[in-house]
């Protein structure tokens, strides 16, 4: 009894020291960080969301359970783990009185049941790990497992390490079976009944043995379990609560953060080159958020399978963005941590060396992350919405493009124009202001156009977009949204030359001070229309100026078209009609779905039109796959891989539709020119078309002859 106290003692004080050391490194590693105060306050102002979020996010693994059998495992091993506690807590008394009970519980039948109930469902769980880990060995599948890139060898470790813990627990309950001193009736506690019957034949005397072994045995790969989480990814049993307590509510996607430095949001009229962070230009210039951020990931690889870009063939793997950083972070660590250049010169060669990688560059060149991985990015969301531990792939991502573009003036050559265009003539085009107003001139009722202050009687202004007034395709939509605002009697104006780009394509690839001249101006003539009302036709519009321009003081109530036609559908003012006879399916922009969270007007729409079948294609609303245009992609040239938009017209051919249907301009130019990248391969029939949810809506409302598939507005320009 002494000598097994004794040895369960020693090696808890050596694991604790071992571990404690390691935690504290990582919490100076992460405090290295940038501040961000903007966490904390948001943490303390939402304590009872937190307290909600920690149940549904962590303890009920409300992400991990969207993956049906590996969500049951992992849950049946994290709840397992929660509820073992109980017999680590009776390992311990049991180094001291082998009849020891847990104060409060004593021997309560029941918890006997559980305890061996979860050990059970630990043991089913890493059985299905194993097997699912064998059926996806990234060397044999390569990129089609979503753990290629991962650190296997630590997986298969920690794997062992668990069956260890149960399966020591079961032989030291099983001997105690046989000496007499388990806490709890036999038939209750199954699994160690079992265990014991099989131990039965070795006698008291070997039992007794048996069972100060294995309770020592049992604390040793307890204990030895700690130290390898600290050392391994399986810090995210530790790290995965305080990052989801700190993440951006509710799903970190929508809007990006504003640029920081030194905890403040940066004012270019008055920052300082040489003391200012612009972006992320070191690993030294993420928050602490940030590096928590790396510490946390499980290595799941979650995010990696629904990624269009990895999926299509590009380096871009969220996961291995965050590997990448992570690795480069610990390495870096002596150099970061060090107290002074002195002790620096000092470190040893390969820290040194380290020290000097640039963070973005070529592989070739000692870059951390290849400037492709970086371009590669949609900003689609499909990693962040995946990610069990809210990791925001996005920020981190979007954080070095703003160093790329501010500071090194490091971008993709075709973005030059485009950048060009937004600060000389406000839309990425490079066409003239007046002709925002064209479309205007092709219907037959009026459309005001605001002149100074909007009028008194306008319930809405109706941001129509750059693609929605000067991209062809994308003027039909718009026409259609006006038609069916007219019809159900919606007083609306537009702001026509006094419409600019709200910067979403320049925010999103890095160039933080275009965005913010952009977004003032904006901001200026919606306060001096009076303006509080928005109705928006494109998902990258609608989420700027809802999400990201209240960062500038511009706060208004912006409405999606199809969230105010869909209710206007309900309440009877927008009546569908005529049948369209028709097979369709519905792609949903990311913009709109995944970081907004609308998914159920645009189909509402859809459900309201008599005679059209819709059918889902297998990625939809929260699994949606990108079109391929979100992160500024609209304007770069895809060079590398498969063209997302090829992927995704691919998913939704198989469903052989006469029409595919989206609610954005990006994704009808996108979806529309793989559509006729097909035809003319002759992999689609020719009838086929992209149209907008309110092109659809509008032929069944019109009667007669107005109703022909392919108009999208009452009158046509001549």
């Amino acid at each position: 009894m002494v000598l097994r106290m004794i040895i369960g003692l020693g090696l808890t004080v050596i694991a604790f020291a071992v571990a404690g050391r390691r935690l504290w490194w990582l919490k100076r590693l992460a405090f290295s960080g940038q501040p961000a105060p903007e966490r904390v306050a948001y943490a303390r102002e939402h304590v009872g969301k937190d307290v909600g979020t920690q149940l549904t996010e962590v303890i009920g693994q409300r992400k991990l359970l969207r993956w049906s059998l590996p969500g049951a495992a992992h849950a049946a091993t994290f709840w397992g783990f929660i509820v073992l506690l109980l017999t680590i807590i009776e390992a311990y008394g049991d180094l001291f009185s082998r009849t020891f009970a847990i104060p409060g519980i004593g021997h309560w039948a029941f918890i006997g049941f559980i305890e061996d109930l979860f050990s059970v469902g630990v043991l089913a769980g890493i059985i299905t790990f194993t097997v699912i880990r064998l059926r996806n060995d990234p060397h044999r599948e390569g990129r089609a497992s979503r753990f290629f890139g991962s650190h296997t060898t630590a997986a298969w470790v920690v794997l062992g390490m668990i069956f260890l813990v149960i399966a020591t627990l079961l032989l030291y309950r099983g001997a105690q079976q046989n000496t007499g001193v388990f806490p709890y009736p036999h038939a209750w506690a199954f699994a160690s009944w079992v265990v014991g019957k099989a131990l039965s034949p070795l006698g008291s005397g070997v039992n007794s043995v048996l069972e100060a072994t294995f309770i020592v045995l049992q604390l040793a790969v307890i204990l030895g379990f700690l130290v390898i989480v600290t050392y391994s990814k399986h810090l995210h049993i530790a790290l995965a609560p305080l990052n989801v307590l700190f993440s951006r509510r509710p799903n970190a996607l929508g809007p990006l953060e504003p640029m920081r430095s030194n905890g403040k949001v940066l004012d270019f009229e008055e920052a300082d080159p040489d003391a200012d962070v612009f972006g992320l230009g070191k690993i030294e210039d993420f928050t602490w958020k940030g590096m928590l951020d790396l510490g946390t990931c499980t290595e799941c690889g979650r995010c990696q399978s629904q990624c269009p870009a990895w999926v299509t063939g590009k380096p871009l793997s969220p996961k291995q963005v965050i590997l990448d950083l992570r690795d480069h972070a610990f390495a870096k660590a002596p150099w970061i941590l060090a107290a002074s250049d002195e002790e620096r010169q000092q470190l040893p060669e390969h820290v040194r060396a380290e020290a000097e990688r640039p963070l973005v560059a070529a592989l070739d060149a000692g870059g951390v992350i290849d400037p492709d991985v970086l371009w590669s990015c949609t900003n689609c969301g499909a990693c962040v919405e995946e990610c069990p531990v809210d990791i925001e792939h996005i920020d981190h991502i979007d954080g070095m493009r703003r160093h790329q573009v501010l500071i090194e003036s490091a971008f993709p050559t075709e973005a030059a124009t485009m950048l060009k265009n937004l600060e000389n003539k406000a839309n990425p085009w490079g066409m003239a202001e007046d002709k925002r107003a064209d479309w205007i001139t092709e219907l037959d009722f009026d459309v005001p156009v605001v002149d100074g202050k909007i009028g008194a009687d306008v319930e809405y202004l109706f941001w129509v977009g750059c693609a929605g007034a000067l991209e062809d395709r994308a003027k039909k939509a718009t026409k259609a949204i006006a038609e069916l605002l007219h019809t159900a009697g919606v007083k609306f104006a537009v702001l026509g030359p006094m419409e600019a780009c709200t910067g979403d394509p320049a925010r999103r690839l890095g160039n933080e001070f275009v965005f913010s001249m952009l977004a003032q101006q904006n901001i200026e003539t919606l306060n001096d229309a009076g303006v509080r009302k928005i109705v928006a036709s494109c998902p990258h519009c609608f989420n700027t100026i809802a999400r990201e321009y209240p960062q500038l003081g511009g706060n208004y109530e912006v409405i999606h078209h199809t969230q105010l036609l869909a209710r206007l559908v309900a309440e009877g003012r927008l009546k569908p009609q005529t049948p369209v006879e028709e097979k369709l399916t519905y792609h949903d922009p990311c913009f709109l779905g995944r970081h907004n969270r609308v998914f159920t007007p645009p189909r509402e729409i859809l459900e309201a039109v008599p005679g059209i079948q819709a059918q889902e294609m297998h990625r939809c609303k929260e699994r949606g796959f990108c079109c391929g245009a979100g992160g500024a992609r609209m304007w770069l040239e895809e060079r590398i891989g498969k063209r997302i938009n090829t992927e995704r017209i691919e998913e939704a051919l198989a469903l052989d539709p006469d029409t595919v249907s989206t609610a954005c301009p990006y994704c009808m130019v996108m979806l529309g020119d793989a559509v006729n990248a097909k035809k003319a391969s002759g992999e689609a029939k020719q009838s086929l078309e992209v149209i907008d949810v309110a092109q659809l809506l509008v032929r069944s409302v019109r009667s007669g002859s107005g109703s022909s598939r392919g108009e999208e507005t009452g009158a046509q320009a001549g």
